[in-house]
């Protein structure tokens, strides 16, 4: 008798991957700060002038990124991306229920269908009505189900193995954070250690310093390294899609359309992600005001252009 095999379980088996990945995000981080702060930015402070004054500004910045980045890191973790809430309702529908008229289910499930209502900004807000089989609710615009989650999650972009949770609209800014300081630190990491990462092999004929000691500094040369020019593919992508108000899965959508309803300058589209609080803008909050007036910081609704027909 063969066996069947529950792809839903395999894809919800990778969290557990997932929280092997913290563990290895924080014995990178302890490598880099054994071998930065430690090893190259210590012995530096003792020998004074430049060279201490140097070895200080590298400690002082290391230790800032540091914390910003386990701040966003910790926080896209621990932060909901966003789930429908039970027996959400599309607009269209409960302005008919209001209203004393009745949406038939074919009328739900029905991809074409859309409600259009008119924003503050002249923008229209438009709810496709959608329905997730697996979860047996309403599905928002732009909402995805999870099959790693197995849920529904609210303009989801990818299920991040490295954060052990989706990342959606109420955590991608988070994320984008956690990208960018890690490339941040890690660049600098990589441009501290350089030196030392060259006289590596000098160093390791003349036996002038422990075999220990060298293998830390250039396992955490070669890691910082590689991880700066990864994260730097990342935050350009992610860059690009920011700067068009698009998700990862929402790549091949937009490809197909002329033009992309959701892009509303690249002024209002980032302000749809990181909030119109400049002073916020480079860390993992977001004022009350903005989670009040922009909808799209909870993931139900989102406003579109007014020219583009869905």
């Amino acid at each position: 008798m063969a066996m069947e095999i529950n792809v839903f379980k395999l894809c919800s088996g990778l969290k557990v991957l997932g929280y092997l990945m913290i563990l290895l995000v924080a014995a990178i981080i302890a490598v880099s700060y054994y071998a930065v702060v430690v090893l190259v930015c210590g012995p530096q402070l003792l020998r004074g002038g430049l060279h201490s004054f140097f070895a200080f500004s590298v400690m002082i910045l290391f230790h800032a990124l540091l914390i910003l980045l386990l701040w966003s890191y910790f926080t896209v973790v621990l932060k909901d991306p966003g789930a429908v809430p039970e027996n959400w309702k599309p607009l269209v529908e409960e302005e008919s229920l209001q209203a004393g008229t009745y949406l038939t289910f074919s009328d739900q499930v029905d991809p074409g269908a859309s409600s259009s209502t008119q924003s503050f900004d002249g923008l229209e807000r438009r709810q496709p009505v959608g329905y997730c089989a697996r979860c047996q609710n309403g599905k928002p615009p732009r909402c995805h189900h999870c099959s790693v989650c197995q849920r529904c999650v609210l303009k989801m972009d990818h299920h991040c193995i490295w954060v052990v949770n989706c990342v959606g609209a109420r955590n991608y800014k988070f994320f984008l954070l956690f990208l960018l300081y890690t490339f941040l630190e890690t660049t600098m990491d990589t441009l501290v250690l350089l030196p030392h990462f060259v006289k590596f092999f000098g160093e390791a004929k003349n036996r002038s310093t422990s075999a220990g000691n060298l293998a830390i500094v250039f396992t955490a040369f070669v890691l910082n390294l590689a991880f700066s020019l990864s994260l730097l593919c990342f935050i350009i992508m992610h860059a690009s899609l920011l700067s068009s108000n698009t998700t990862s899965v929402e790549v091949y959508e937009k490809k197909r359309a002329v033009r992309w309803q959701y892009d509303l300058g690249r002024k209002r589209n980032f302000e749809q992600v990181f909030g119109t609080k400049k002073t916020l803008w480079f860390f993992p909050l977001f004022s009350k005001d903005d989670l009040d007036t922009i909808p799209a910081l909870q993931g139900l609704e989102f406003p579109t252009r007014s020219d583009v027909e869905v």
